[in-house]
Formats: C-alpha cells, structure tokens, sequence
C-alpha cells in the first residue's frame, strides 16, 4: 500500500451514550487534499482526532500506509498536526520553534537546522527566522506552525481550522499558500472546516458530514453541480440554494413535469424515480438566475418568475436580491445578479433559470435522476 495512504472502516465514536461518529468509511489517495466540512456539531473534528489519534474510536479501524493505527499513539502514526492556536513557544525564535520537535528527537544539529532552512524557504520565511512570535502577524505564525509539521517529513498533514484566527483577508493570502505548498509537497493533507469556500477553493476532494454521518463525497464541482441531496445542495454554496415546493405532474424517460408556482415545468432528468402526484423540491442557486433574456438559445428552455424585491445587498460586482414569492419553501428567493442592475425595495422584478441549471430532490430529500443536458419546452 502506499505511504500517505489513509483508510477508515466502520470507524464509530461515541462520548458516553452520545455517538458522535456513526460508522464511516472513507478512503484518501495518496497526495490528496481532502477536506471534511460540515456545520458545527457534525463530527469534522472528531474524525480528524480519531485519525491523529487524540481520540480512539469506540469501534472500527484506522489505517494509515500499511499499517493498522488503531491504538498506535499519535506519536508514532508518521502524521503532523497544525491547530486552529499556533502554539508557538514565546521565548523562542521562529527558527527553534519549528526545529524543536526536531531537536527532542535527538537528531544532529546541522541536520535540524538544513531541515528548518529547507522549510523556511518554502514557506518564505527565511527573512524571520531570528524574530520571535511576538514580531510576527497572525498569518506569519501560523506559517510557522506549518514550518513546525513540514520539518517532520510526515506520512499525512492533518489541519483543524488553522485559519480560524485570521481575518478575512489573511484567511484568502493563506488559502493560497496552503493549495501551493500542497502542490509543491504533493503530500497527503486532510483539512478541517466549516467555511465551505475553504473547501470549494482548497480541496482534491471534500467529504460533507452531517451529525456524524457522511453525506456525500467527490470534487468540489461535483458536489456544486451534482448534490446528492437537500442538505449538501443547501450547505454547498454561498449564497445557499433556493428551495422552491412542486407537485409530479408527470415523468417521461428524460424529463419530469413539475407544478410549480401556477406553471408546469419540464426539468431535464433520466431515469427519474418519481410518479405523479408526488412531492418534490425544485432547487435553483442564486448566480443561475437572470433578469431579462434567460436562453442563450432556442433549444435551451427558460422559466420566468414574477416577484417582489424585499431587500437588496450590494457587493460591488455582484449584487443579491432578496424576492418574496409565495410558492417558496422559506418564503424569500435570494437572487445573484450584476452589480450595476438597478433595483428598488417594494417593487416587482421578473426573473428567469434555465431549466437545465434546475434540481430536483425527492419528497426525502434525495436527488432525483441523472441531468439532461437539453429538452424540449412544454407545449403551451
């Protein structure tokens, strides 16, 4: 098997008579960024404690490489581990925090200290290695703390929302830094968090958990565009996805009919498991909406909404509508729209989607069938 290799089967833990994890299976390739994300509560943390070996799993195994780590001490499982708290010693400089663990170790001087220049270099910290982290700025010492794991020359990188500290602006410079040390090391990392853009913009893969429990795994886009049910279509994304209530009116081989807000839409699905009568969730994101012209093309059928703009947020490029339309499931559609569209609270705004940017997710929560790519429209 090969190092890096990281593998858990019918991992499950439990505090008490609470189980917090509840039985996952999960395979990370070697050089993979995986990131597991998910709202708090969820787990995220605690698997990644289970995989460092913080914690011990009330049952199933750990794998890491070829061997079974179950019980190994954290120590001795060829892993590094960079927390959300730099954890820097105060009184030492940049250059004996990140060799220290090093130096424990027992190994030679000049070998510890070729390891931190290598590391230092980098993590363009070269010019810091005398200072102490008082001198430094947030961003700057949690490079340090990844210094600290990049001496070790670990088997896998575990981060636990190393960037929680940082502000927004940090946190962007240290995402990009991560996704280029992770490119240059081509190391296996496994990251923590709860900001989905994190994930979106870090991941090899990401795994979505939810109350112990995965949910789905795959690449980012995947996961965007093909959300295996309710709760990963609402948590990935930002602004979250707009819910809107329908009735089956009937499903053909590539395609099912909807009744949704007064309409009958005809939603691109193979294979759809649904008969009519049913009820279904439409899903729409907010950047696939348009005001004015929705179809690029004849071929490629549009419906129109009719409602009210209750609030409107701008962001510069970019602009979000907040609409009331009584068919909603939430009872507000939040909209993505151009940044220099004019707007004005109180008054109506008509909007149209594609019908091939719909969802479709059954009366539990599950998608429904395989997207089409192109339909024909409903006759009128």
């Amino acid at each position: 098997m090969a190092k890096g290799r990281v593998l858990l089967r019918g991992v499950v833990k439990s505090f008490g008579a609470t189980d917090v994890i509840k039985g996952v299976d999960l395979e990370i390739a070697p050089g993979e960024l995986t990131v597991f994300v998910g709202p708090s509560g969820c787990g995220k943390s605690t698997l990644l404690r289970l995989v460092s070996g913080l914690e011990l799993p009330t049952g199933g195994s750990i794998m890491i490489g070829d061997r079974d780590v179950t019980l190994v001490h954290p120590s001795e499982r060829g892993i590094a581990m960079v927390f959300q708290s730099y954890a820097l010693y105060p009184h030492m400089s940049v250059a004996e925090n990140m060799g220290f663990g090093l130096k424990i170790a027992g190994l030679p001087k000049a070998l510890i200290k070729e390891k931190v220049a290598k590391a230092a270099e980098t993590l363009q910290l070269t010019p810091l290695l005398d200072r102490k982290p008082r001198a430094l700025s947030g961003g700057q010492r949690q490079r340090v703390a990844i210094g600290r794991c990049i001496v070790r020359e670990p088997d896998v990188f575990l981060f636990d929302e190393p960037l929680s500290n940082l502000d927004a602006a940090l946190r962007g410079q240290m995402r990009v830094e991560i996704a280029r040390l992770h490119a240059k090391l081509g190391a296996t990392m496994i990251y923590v968090t709860h900001d989905q853009v994190e994930a979106m913009t870090l991941a090899t893969r990401i795994v979505v958990l939810n109350a112990g429990r995965i949910e789905q795994i795959g690449a980012p886009i995947e996961l965007y565009c093909h959300p295996a049910n309710l709760f990963v279509a609402g948590f990935i994304g930002s602004p979250r996805m707009n819910f809107m209530d329908g009735i089956v009116e009937g499903a053909e081989a590539d395609s099912v009919n909807v009744r949704l807000n007064g309409a009958t839409l005809r939603l691109p699905r193979y294979d759809a498991d649904v008969k009519r009568g049913n009820k279904v969730t439409v899903g729409i994101r907010p950047e696939h909406f348009r005001v004015g012209p929705t179809a690029e093309a004849a071929e490629e059928p549009a419906v129109e909404f009719d409602a009210v703009i209750d609030l409107v947020e701008r962001l510069g490029g970019e602009t979000l509508a907040h609409l009331r339309m009584p068919s909603l499931s939430d009872g507000v559609l939040v909209v993505k729209i151009s940044g220099d569209v004019a707007l004005r609270i109180g008054t109506g705004l008509r909007v149209g989607v594609r019908l091939a940017q719909c969802h479709l997710f059954d009366a539990d929560g599950r998608a429904v069938g395989a997207p089409a790519s192109r339909v024909a429209p409903v006759a009128a």
